[in-house]
């Protein structure tokens, strides 16, 4: 889905812009990665999420906590239903790299839960906390993955049956995992991760680095090519579900087409979901309701995997 075309560069020069990315000038593209833009009721979204996530942990209980690494925000909470052989459904949130919690992330647990599905948050450091670097928070998510894979049976949950999401930044963070040597780096099969939604991501950081957000994220050369999962599609081993919302900004939403056709285009296992009429705030919620728009996608996915693997 390119913007950019030699009419476009024409137009911008004859109107004395200068286009940095595609078609974008710099007000541009910054807009098209700020989501209070295209998303008015960002700050009601998300205080809705973060009461029905309190609503949640009081119909439930409180979720066990179990640490993946040394320092204190490496932590998962873990919300197990009553199947012990279930299938995991581990859920990396947003926050533009810079803010969340998994505490406010278990509104979407209790429908997992009723389907028969474990769920794992993690929490991982706000990238203005590890002074912009957005290796270290993949880092420690890689390292959140594979501490639940190698510590399964301590947690009371089966390392077969491991599934996993992400949104926005999210995404884009389990996104980068996905591409990663796991059996170099972790002794971990490429395939332990048995399916993935990627909800509102972003695939190929190029843009994003020439955008505003490099204020905040430190993307060089290395992050840049390393991070971007796009641009390595031969190490993804998972069947993934790509989502979007039909009220994204223009460039969440060029991410996930591209990515989407790059991917069937290398012949890998995916589908594309477009939630018509949900910004990029609006279309997480979904995941809360299990014939929800992308929860009974991932259910959909879960239980058409785990039924071939029988």
């Amino acid at each position: 889905m390119s913007r950019n075309d030699g009419a476009s560069g024409i137009e911008a020069a004859a109107e004395g812009r200068h286009l940095v990315f595609l078609d974008y000038d710099q007000a541009q593209l910054d807009n098209a990665y700020d989501q209070a833009k295209s998303a008015p009721n960002i700050k009601q979204v998300l205080q809705r999420l973060a009461s029905n996530s309190e609503i949640t942990r009081r119909r439930l209980g409180e979720p066990q906590r179990f640490a993946y690494g040394a320092a204190p925000i490496e932590m998962l909470d873990l919300y197990r239903c009553k199947n012990k052989s279930a299938p995991t459904f581990i859920f990396v949130h947003g926050g533009a790299w810079r803010s969340g919690t998994a505490k406010d992330n278990a509104f979407l647990v209790e429908g997992f839960n009723a389907a028969g599905v474990n769920v794992a948050l993690l929490d991982f450091s706000c990238v203005q906390d590890v002074g912009g670097d957005l290796m270290t928070v993949t880092d420690q998510v890689s390292r959140g993955l594979a501490w639940i894979y190698h510590n399964a049976s301590q947690m009371g949950i089966a390392a077969n049956r491991l599934y996993a999401g992400g949104h926005s930044s999210g995404a884009q963070l389990l996104s980068a995992c996905l591409i990663k040597d796991w059996q170099l780096d972790f002794k971990i099969p490429q395939t332990f991760i048995k399916g993935a939604l990627l909800s509102s991501g972003m695939y190929d950081l190029k843009p994003v680095r020439l955008s505003a957000r490099s204020a905040y994220v430190k993307i060089d050369d290395r992050a840049e090519m390393v991070l971007s999962a796009q641009r390595h599609l031969d190490k993804i081993a998972a069947p993934l579900i790509i989502a979007y919302g039909s009220y994204e900004s223009p460039e969440f939403k060029r991410h996930a087409l591209d990515f989407h056709a790059a991917l069937q285009a290398a012949g890998k296992p995916v589908s594309l979901i477009c939630a018509e009429h949900y910004n990029h705030f609006e279309i997480s919620e979904t995941l809360a309701n299990p014939v929800g728009l992308l929860g009974r996608a991932v259910l959909n996915m879960i239980n058409t995997i785990e039924s071939t693997a029988k």
